[in-house]
């Protein structure tokens, strides 16, 4: 069975993120998206585990499903399919190692809510798990990781966004060199990493070790109409065992959704107060110092892995797996109307194309141009067909700054 999962998501639980994250909305919108297995996300908050526990029911394969009587009906027939939960967390772990503060994110997947109940009696003697989703703890990620392994033989953790800057276990600010220098002895527990919003596997290859680990791609949504935005691509049963065997294994994964990582935040090098973005040679020409202000610059994601990169840009190992550039539909359509991405009218067509043609992943990825064109949307056809064989031009983010896409530049 081929399907789409989007595992690292938060609810509204979770600090700067949208109110509208229920378990109700975010099966809608799983949904609208084209996503099959959605993470639970923020299971550590007692809140929001309460929710879930009250509105999901044991779906028979090792995940869940929504409650029929939270399910709503507004969701356009070309659209409905079914939509199963699995229990995941971000945690935030900060603590000192090697004389430098270390600040590193990572995704918990564990089978069902006993375990959930399990890790979070562990986790509450460490921190407040009640102040925020995404709980911040002081603790070592690779004591995490060994909480995670006694928790049981099931779960699993993924560095998140692996590259980010300031929060992640390659991130140039505050993490490491290598998964070794992170996770010691534990290391060979490491079975995958999320590439992030500002990288994507071609970027990733060009490290030798990482050509054991599994590359996945997961939203990190904040708000329900960005879930999906990234997501993994699996080919194998829609159940917690054999989605963590895929991570393991590679056997499973069919390729990854991306966007194109120069949208991401932190792509580029440079200073956003001051609205400096630099390449890397730029950068190093610069000494690393923001030519407005004097101050440090953010080493961004292309930066960070060509200073790792053992492998010349290019590479690709033979298991490889396909991955698709994409840029969100709304954005498409707001360009092909110009419009603005949050304007009544891109939403009324949005839904409109949804209507017409199904999910945006599908009409993103591989349904055919002719038919998009038939729905009505010649001008967004080609703007499909652009964005499929990477003819975009973009503007790329740096130190928190999105990025910005135009297709018809």
């Amino acid at each position: 069975m081929r399907f789409l999962a989007d595992l690292h998501i938060h609810s509204k639980y979770s600090i700067a993120t949208s109110i509208d994250l229920s378990p109700e909305i975010i099966w809608k919108w799983a949904q609208l998206k084209g996503i099959t297995v959605i993470g639970m996300g923020d299971f550590t908050h007692p809140k929001w585990l309460g929710e879930l526990r009250e509105k999901l029911e044991p779906a028979g394969n090792g995940l869940y499903r929504l409650k029929k009587k939270f399910q709503s009906h507004d969701i356009p027939e070309s659209c409905r399919a079914p939509v199963f939960f699995l229990p995941s967390v971000e945690i935030s772990c900060v603590y000192k190692k090697e004389g430098k503060t270390r600040r590193i994110h990572a995704v918990v997947f564990v089978r069902d809510f006993s375990d959930t109940a399990k890790l979070n009696r562990a986790l509450a003697k460490i921190g407040n798990l009640a102040s925020d989703g995404r709980p911040i703890l002081k603790l070592d990620a690779k004591s995490l990781l060994q909480m995670v392994l006694d928790t049981s033989a099931d779960a699993m953790l993924v560095p998140a966004h692996a590259w980010t800057p300031h929060f992640s276990v390659f991130g140039a600010v505050s993490g490491f060199a290598s998964l070794e220098e992170c996770f010691e002895e534990l290391t060979p527990h490491i079975f995958a990493i999320e590439t992030g919003l500002s990288s994507d596997p071609a970027m990733n290859w060009r490290l030798s070790s990482l050509a054991k680990i599994t590359l996945v791609s997961n939203s990190d949504a904040h708000s329900a109409n960005t879930i999906g935005r990234e997501a993994s691509i699996y080919d194998c049963e829609a159940s917690y065992a054999a989605i963590m065997n895929a991570m393991k294994s590679k056997k499973g994964l069919a390729g990854t959704i991306e966007l194109f990582p120069q949208e991401g935040k932190y792509y580029y090098d440079g200073h956003r107060p001051c609205a400096v973005s630099m390449s890397p040679d730029e950068a190093i020409r610069h000494k690393y110092l923001c030519p407005v202000c004097g101050r440090k610059l953010t080493m961004g994601v292309m930066h960070r892995i060509e200073s790792l990169a053992d492998r010349k840009m290019g590479a690709k190992p033979k298991d490889a797996r396909p991955f698709y550039s994409v840029v969100p539909l709304r954005e498409i359509v707001a360009e092909t109307m110009d419009a603005g991405v949050k304007s009544k009218r891109v939403d009324r067509e949005y839904m409109r194309l949804l209507e017409e043609l199904g999910n945006e992943l599908g009409i993103l990825t591989t349904m055919s141009v002719a038919d998009i064109g038939l729905a009505g949307s010649p001008r967004l056809a080609e703007a499909v067909e652009r964005m499929r064989r990477g003819d975009v031009a973009i503007t790329p983010g740096f130190d928190g700054e999105y990025g910005k896409v135009k297709i018809f530049d």
